[in-house]
């Protein structure tokens, strides 16, 4: 059972009614909150001696040359291939980000947009930013009479990124030719996959649009009746496009008849995206932003993503030796409390190209102010929202899918792409098989104020040309000036909490890298003011929790927070990389 059908819940999540659910403390109301993760509801066992929030058991990878972690094993492996046969780490990461597209059309897709992270192997960095921007004609004020409209539909839909992103990473940092790396998806595309139960799942609980709409249902659709997991899908459609721009390149994509083609759908559909703005759109090289924690340096990207909450959070909680005391219930509350100073922090984010915020996310990735905010924290309660400081309301965001690639001379990328919401904006182009984004949510609508008193944040309006504010958080970390780690995770809202429990247990608590991203984790972005945890997290330390006045919900087995994909280095040279189970991954190394 999918978590925004259950018995619960009356009414689907949606813009205008999810904000007055997060602010009510019912039951229907927090389980609404789960739907801003990564959901993997597929079984009724709700055990709570479980140890692991969900059912599904994928396993630690181990290698000693490359290794690739998706969200679909048949990715990694093809990552893994690419590597063997003479790519790279970045060759690797595109070859599985076209794979993903082909087979999680729900959460990624060349219609959409996203976010990398490449180390070189001489130890430089660079932050490739490929999300979606908004159309020349697209307002502030365009969703205020009608917000859903942002969510579903041709409006909803910003110019997608994600090939001109892998394009400039092929060009700057790629070994083999352009076409090899789409060679793979073309045909898993061309000749079929098995339908993995996630996306059954999101095929059944989208029937009530799917099946009424073609181009839908001849991919996704058997005698009238949504696919089953094992069932052959295939997108003949997407495969020609692929092959197409494997050919021609992005230029065909972005100015060539495909450009032509999504433009027709979206504007016959009643959309502003014009074929001037995809020839317009071009992806940024950003700057990369980083700190140190407990030894290691940790590297992650700056505006538009949510790296900035990453580095804050972690500046906040290196001073309490979490290694040293374990994890306890004072440690603890000290995290959850340092997420919802991030989470305040992230209120001030938004496209660098419009904040011109620079001074401001500087100042609070320093340890001197980590410092100054570090004595806010108080071990014996939790406080109101308000306490933290947050100058704007937040916005939700969601799905997306994370991979994460480590080669032989170690090499490595972390990637978030996304189309955002299930399917997008739903709409899907015919005669090329691409899935559109509905990116045009992730910008705030202009309106009232929360019962905060927080108006929506004026960072992230939307505007011609600007990109909206991303959840996203690609992460490397390094030891002794050596690669570590390559992290990050899917699931909108929170990505964050995700990706820094992962990196906490590893870190600080000494696990291992499936274990790591395997154990329960604990949520909470401030607003509203609940912690949510996962099914199988220590009795003990939620008690502990309530006791400083923490309100928290328990989400059931199978209902989780997040999926964080990562791969590691290990003192001994050798490999580790995990996928997570929550997306019923399997990572791949060699």
């Amino acid at each position: 059972m999918d978590i925004e059908s259950a018995p619960l819940l009356t009414n689907k999540p949606t813009r205008s009614n999810k904000k007055k659910w997060g602010y009510c403390l019912g039951a229907t109301t927090l389980i609404t909150l789960a739907t801003v993760g990564i959901v993997s509801a597929l079984h009724s066992n709700q055990d709570d001696s479980l140890e692991s929030p969900v059912d599904f058991r994928g396993h630690l990878v181990k290698g000693s040359r490359g290794a690739v972690a998706v969200e679909a094993e048949e990715c990694s492996n093809i990552g893994v291939e690419i590597l063997k046969n003479g790519g790279n780490a970045v060759d690797a990461a595109i070859a599985s980000t076209l794979c993903i597209g082909v087979i999680d059309s729900f959460a990624t897709g060349i219609g959409g947009g996203g976010f990398m992270l490449i180390r070189s192997p001489n130890g430089t960095f660079e932050f490739i930013d490929f999300r979606e921007t908004a159309p020349e004609k697209a307002s502030e004020d365009m969703f205020v009479k009608n917000p859903e409209l942002a969510q579903v539909g041709a409006l909803s839909i910003a110019v997608p990124g994600e090939i001109r992103g892998l394009e400039l990473a092929h060009k700057r940092h790629g070994k083999l030719s352009w076409s090899e790396l789409f060679e793979p998806a073309i045909q898993i595309a061309r000749h079929g996959f098995k339908a993995t139960e996630l996306l059954a799942l999101r095929v059944s609980t989208g029937a009530e649009w799917m099946q009424n709409l073609t181009e839908w249902s001849d991919v996704y659709y058997r005698d009238g009746k949504p696919i089953k997991q094992g069932d052959i899908v295939k997108r003949p459609h997407l495969a020609d496009t692929l092959e197409t721009i494997s050919k021609l390149g992005a230029d065909e994509f972005y100015e060539g008849d495909i450009a032509k083609q999504l433009v027709n759908t979206i504007q016959s559909a009643g959309g502003i995206v014009t074929l001037d703005d995809f020839k317009a759109y071009r992806p940024v090289i950003r700057r990369t932003i980083s700190t140190w924690y407990n030894g290691r340096k940790i590297t992650t990207c700056s505006e538009p993503t949510s790296g900035p909450v990453i580095l804050s959070v972690l500046n906040l909680i290196e001073r309490f030796q979490f290694k040293v005391q374990g994890l306890t219930g004072l440690n603890l509350h000290r995290f959850v409390e340092a997420l919802k100073f991030g989470y305040a922090f992230r209120t001030e984010l938004g496209d660098p190209d419009f904040t011109r915020n620079e001074p401001r996310i500087d100042e609070m990735i320093q340890k001197e102010y980590a410092s100054d905010i570090r004595q806010k924290i108080t071990d014996d309660t939790t406080h109101d929202p308000l306490y933290y400081n947050p100058k704007f309301d937040h916005i939700e965001s969601h799905g997306t899918m994370h991979l994460s690639v480590v080669d032989e001379n170690d090499g490595a990328v972390a990637l978030t792409s996304t189309v955002n919401l299930m399917f997008g904006s739903r709409i899907m182009n015919a005669k090329t098989g691409i899935v559109l984004n509905d990116e045009m949510d992730d910008f705030s609508i202009p309106g009232v104020p929360n019962m905060f008193g927080l108006f929506p944040s004026e960072y992230n309006y939307a505007g011609p040309g600007k990109r909206p504010l991303s959840s996203i958080t690609p992460t490397i970390i390094e030891k002794d000036s050596k690669f570590e780690m390559a992290i990050g995770g899917s699931g909108g809202s929170i990505i964050p909490t995700a990706t820094l429990n992962a990196i906490v247990n590893v870190v600080d608590y000494g696990k291992d890298l499936y274990s790591a991203i395997a154990a329960p984790r604990i949520h909470h972005q401030l607003l509203p003011n609940i912690a949510l945890v996962e099914n199988g997290y220590s009795k003990h330390l939620q008690a502990e929790l309530a006791t400083k006045n923490h309100e928290l919900f328990t989400l059931p087995q199978n209902y989780s927070i997040s999926a964080v994909q990562a791969v590691r280095r290990m003192p001994d040279g050798s490999l580790e990389a995990a996928s997570d189970p929550r997306k019923m991954g399997i990572a791949a190394a060699y």
